[in-house]
């Protein structure tokens, strides 16, 4: 694996704000869902990458020799690990997106029926 930068981080940041932006023109609902979509994937979108992330964070911090083994440290890299956690619990989202698509796509007026699945 080739090594990441900060720039490259910042790349994925500013295309998160390019679609929000993009968001607040009010485009088509169809193509708005089309771009979102990948963000909220059940298994690879961004709840399950942060979550991961934030996982990995949390155990280069702690498994790493020269980090310093406190009460404080220790409960910030709980802390990581809880976020972590909250993160990957929002991988349902993806839920919603089908339950837009569904409404959207058939056109009623009625309220769309929560999803059971959660």
């Amino acid at each position: 694996m080739s090594d990441l930068t900060v720039n490259d981080i910042h790349h994925v940041t500013e295309t998160l704000s390019r679609l929000t932006e993009f968001l607040r023109e009010v485009p088509d609902p169809g193509e708005a869902l089309a771009l979102v979509e990948p963000l909220l994937d059940e298994y690879t979108g961004v709840p399950v990458q942060l979550g991961d992330t934030l996982r990995a964070l949390a155990r280069a911090i702690a498994a790493h020799p020269d980090t310093p083994r406190t009460p404080a440290l220790h409960l910030l890299v709980a802390e990581l690990r809880t976020a972590a956690w909250e993160q990957t619990d929002q991988h349902t989202l993806h839920y919603a997106l089908d339950e837009l698509r569904s409404f959207l796509m058939n056109g009623s007026s009625d309220t769309p029926e929560r999803c059971r699945c959660r």
